[in-house]
C-alpha cells in the first residue's frame, strides 16, 4: 500500500536562505518543533539521525538515507522501519522561488505493510508534524530575513 503527505506554505525569504535554515541540521531543535534534533551530513549516500516529537505523541529516533541534495531547490531522505518493504518512507522538501520569497513544499511517500495501520496516525499526527515545521521554518527564515544583523 502506498500512501502521500503534503504541506506547502510561501515563506517571504530567498530560497537560499531558507535552504540554509532547513539544511543547518544541528540548529533543528532552536526552532524546529517536529524534528527536535537531527545530526549528520546533508549529502547523497550520508546517514541521518532524526529525532520526531509528534504533539502529544511519543518521540521516535529513525536513521535515514539522504538521496538527493540539489541546493537550494531539493532535499530528500529514504528511510525504513525495521527491513525494507515493511514501512518505508521518502521524505522530500522542495523549494521554488517566487516573486516574494520561496514556495516551500514538504512531502513524504510511504509504502509497506503496515502503512494501512498507520494511515490515521499519519494523516493527523504526521500531518500537524509537518504543518508546525512549515510554520516554524516560515517565522525562522522571515525573522533572519528582517534582522541585518544576522546577515
Amino acid at each position: 500500500m502506498k500512501h502521500r503527505l503534503h504541506t506547502e506554505i510561501n515563506i517571504d525569504a530567498t530560497p537560499q536562505a531558507v535552504w540554509r535554515i532547513l539544511t543547518d541540521l544541528d540548529r533543528y531543535g532552536e526552532w524546529n518543533p517536529f524534528v527536535v534534533s537531527s545530526s549528520g551530513t546533508v549529502a547523497p549516500g550520508a546517514r541521518l539521525t532524526n529525532r520526531l516529537q509528534p504533539a502529544g505523541g511519543k518521540s521516535r529516533t529513525f536513521k535515514p538515507n539522504v538521496t538527493i541534495v540539489e541546493p537550494p531547490r531539493t532535499f530528500e531522505w529514504f528511510g525504513h522501519l525495521g527491513f525494507p518493504g515493511i514501512f518505508d518512507g521518502r521524505h522530500r522538501f522542495e523549494l521554488t522561488e517566487t516573486p516574494t520569497g520561496t514556495h516551500f513544499i514538504q512531502q513524504e511517500d510511504f509504502s509497506g505493510l503496515l502503512v494501512r495501520f498507520f494511515r490515521r496516525s499519519l494523516d493527523n499526527d504526521t500531518v500537524a508534524g509537518f504543518n508546525a515545521m512549515n510554520k516554524a521554518l516560515k517565522a525562522r527564515a522571515e525573522t533572519l530575513a528582517n534582522d541585518p544583523a544576522s546577515q
